[in-house]
């Protein structure tokens, strides 16, 4: 038995009187798993591509096997609201790590104002151009041009820890050019403030599917008093 693959990316298990090593269960499976998604997402972007829009009508599944959790519309409203008021005509946000304020975001400024979106999960590859593929792993790997380009970067780093934090801190720090917010957990507090010299906000923010960790919000500048 060997593997192949159809003209539609699906493996086959086809015998053959070699003696081919052959993949057990579990692998063949994952393959499958892996193919599946692949013309799934290919599905979406040759949809989108065909219909020539800003995808406002996708919205993925939370992969907790990410640390994605999606704020609830409320949140949204109000990081939309803030950067609309921050930022300058002609000015650039980044969004690291919080993909779901991305249309929301770009919707409000329209062409006033260009959006980038810097994430892991290449499922919101669907937003490209304007998407760049980021892991806080290697927190210097970015484009010439993001380098202290950005009016506003909004980040929500992806995991509770030390490391973490750290080393979006990296990313923030070589993209902002102005202001920062950062949402993460209340735990982090002494990190966001060193690291970054941020002050907590009395803006909080909160996610669809209620989280055991309280979170907040960090920045910059006076946040609260551009959400009055």
């Amino acid at each position: 038995m060997f593997i192949a693959t159809t003209h539609r990316g699906q493996l086959v298990q086809m015998d053959d009187d070699d003696d081919v090593p052959t993949l057990s269960a579990d692998t063949f499976a994952a393959l499958q798993e892996f193919y599946a998604e692949q013309e799934k997402r290919q599905e979406i972007f040759d949809k989108l591509q065909a219909q020539d829009q800003l995808k406002e009508n996708i919205l993925f599944d939370e992969n907790w096997q990410l640390s994605q959790f999606w704020y609830d519309e409320a949140t949204v409203q109000a990081l939309v609201r803030a950067a609309d008021r921050s930022v300058p005509a002609g000015g650039r946000v980044a969004l690291l790590s919080c993909p779901t304020l991305f249309v929301p975001i770009k919707r409000q400024f329209g062409n006033r104002a260009s959006v980038s979106l810097l994430e892991y999960d290449r499922r919101f590859e669907v937003h490209a151009p304007d998407f760049i593929f980021y892991d806080y792993n290697t927190p210097d790997k970015l484009p010439p041009d993001s380098l202290h380009s950005y009016d506003l970067v909004v980040a929500d780093p992806p995991f509770l820890s030390e490391e973490c934090i750290t080393k979006t801190s990296e990313t923030i720090k070589l993209l902002a050019k102005d202001k920062i917010v950062v949402c993460t957990g209340a735990v982090m507090k002494e990190h966001v403030e060193k690291l970054l010299e941020l002050k907590l906000c009395e803006f909080q923010p909160h996610h669809r599917n209620n989280l055991a960790n309280e979170f907040c919000c960090y920045a910059n500048f006076d946040l609260d008093g551009v959400l009055r």
